[in-house]
């Protein structure tokens, strides 16, 4: 094994824009969600303060990671003068799931609601690196670049961003506004990105962030990772971990276990030097929630490789040996991230048609005095495009909203009922049954109340 001496993390230079990180980052996701249930806060803050103090001052996080709970956590966990100690990225564009895509957006308005929340949520006055999640393929990418840079001149972030986005995207953001970093999936078994993506960060001077660089695990478990996987972990639903691509897969674990013996490291050691390989331009975000994997994974930097054992390492996870897509929405990746032509941007009618579908979309909730100010702040912190008071239906909502959803569009019909789905999971139906009617706010529509 590597040696069990603490390394000394570096730091590095990311991007060409100023912003200096460590060599490796901490992703924070797995803290709160999408890999089982939350971890417990306590432990999840001894972990953060552990990273910082070992040299990880790089933390990754997004609204989307809860949703909300994980910004939440950072900030908490950045109290007693941790802030100045860290870098902290996040990202904006995810607004939910529908069915089995992703909801993406990157309206400006959008953009600054989520900043906005994001900024509020970790408690702080401006954010490190901010990243667009996903690309909204129905906004031109300049026109959400453009938001952000008024963001970056108004000093609420500092650096900008892209996750998942295809070389001519990247190109077509950097003009508007010199992107900082390209976050993206990059490991041993996920290397799509190389031929165009890599190139184009490098010729622009563009820093790469790597997510899932131990493949999501599967290098630190092999095959045991999905007997282990807890009820809710999303990575079940993942191609390359079903049952008809695990057998083949299984054999590239083996393989990299096998060169780990020989080097005296653990396959995720050896999967993660990989990475750090790759050159002073990348920086891995492998996430954990045990520190004696963060300590493992810190002992990574330390693992050195030849070109020969470069090569032979790739060899064992060629494309035509791993089986199964990298991630259950592809869609989503940068393989769909083209934006239409600024040209095709028209602000008088964007303005019109923005606010007929926030019509469309409102979020039915009820106005009683107990939920408005769990439902109402909550709405205005996730940015939803309208939040649409009810009163005096109080709970009964909960079985009678499919009929109220009738006076929407039969387009956004479906949309709407899931939101309203997840809202109403958090009630409390004991609560008090007082019909309240909140002063209106600019996201809310005050005609409407009392339908």
């Amino acid at each position: 094994m590597a040696s069990t001496v603490m390394v000394k993390v570096q730091r590095i230079k990311l991007g060409s824009q100023g912003l200096e990180v460590s060599k490796q980052g901490l992703g924070c996701m797995g803290m709160s969600s999408d890999y089982g249930p939350p971890k417990p806060e306590p432990d999840m803050i001894a972990l953060i303060h552990h990273a910082i103090a070992s040299g990880i001052t790089f933390l990754d996080t997004s609204d989307v990671y809860g949703p909300h709970t994980n910004e939440l956590l950072i900030g908490k966990a950045l109290t007693g003068g941790l802030r100045e100690k860290v870098q902290i990225a996040t990202k904006f564009g995810i607004s939910g799931r529908l069915g089995e895509k992703m909801k993406i957006s990157g309206d400006p308005k959008y953009v600054r609601a989520a900043c906005e929340a994001s900024l509020k949520r970790l408690n702080i006055d401006c954010i490190d690196l901010y990243y667009a999640h996903r690309i909204d393929t129905g906004v031109p990418i300049e026109i959400t670049i453009g938001e952000l840079k008024k963001l970056v001149e108004e000093g609420k972030i500092k650096y900008v961003g892209l996750s998942e986005a295809s070389a001519s995207t990247i190109r077509r953001a950097h003009a508007i506004h010199p992107l900082t970093a390209v976050q993206i999936e990059w490991s041993l078994w996920s290397r799509d990105l190389e031929e165009e993506i890599i190139p184009t960060c490098r010729e622009l001077g563009i820093g790469i962030v790597t997510y899932s660089p131990l493949g999501r695990g599967f290098f630190s478990a092999g095959p045991k990772l999905i007997e282990n996987l807890s009820e809710g972990d999303y990575r079940k639903t993942f191609p390359r971990f079903h049952p008809e691509n695990l057998e083949s897969n299984k054999l590239v674990f083996e393989r990299v276990s096998e060169m780990a013996t020989k080097k005296g490291c653990t396959p995720s050691q050896l999967a993660l030097a990989w990475v750090h390989h790759q050159g002073d331009d990348v920086c891995p975000i492998p996430g954990t929630t045990k520190i004696e994997n963060l300590n493992q994974n810190i002992q990574a930097l330390s693992v050195k490789l030849t070109p020969e054992e470069m090569a032979e390492l790739e060899s064992f996870a060629s494309a035509n040996v791993v089986k199964g897509d990298r991630h259950v929405f592809m869609e989503s990746t940068w393989i769909n991230s083209e934006t239409p032509p600024l040209s095709s941007w028209k602000p008088e009618l964007a303005s019109r048609s923005s606010a007929h579908f926030q019509f469309l979309r409102c979020h039915f909730v009820p106005s009683t005095a107990s939920y408005d100010a769990m439902i109402m702040a909550g709405g205005r912190e996730a940015a939803m495009r309208n939040v649409v008071p009810l009163s005096p239906q109080g709970p009964k909502i909960t079985t009678e909203h499919t009929q109220l959803i009738t006076v929407a569009s039969d387009l956004n019909q479906h949309d709407n009922l899931l939101d309203i789905s997840a809202l109403f999971q958090r009630f409390d139906p004991n609560s008090s049954q007082k019909v309240f009617i909140p002063q209106h706010q600019d996201n809310e529509c005050p005609e409407f109340s009392g339908i």
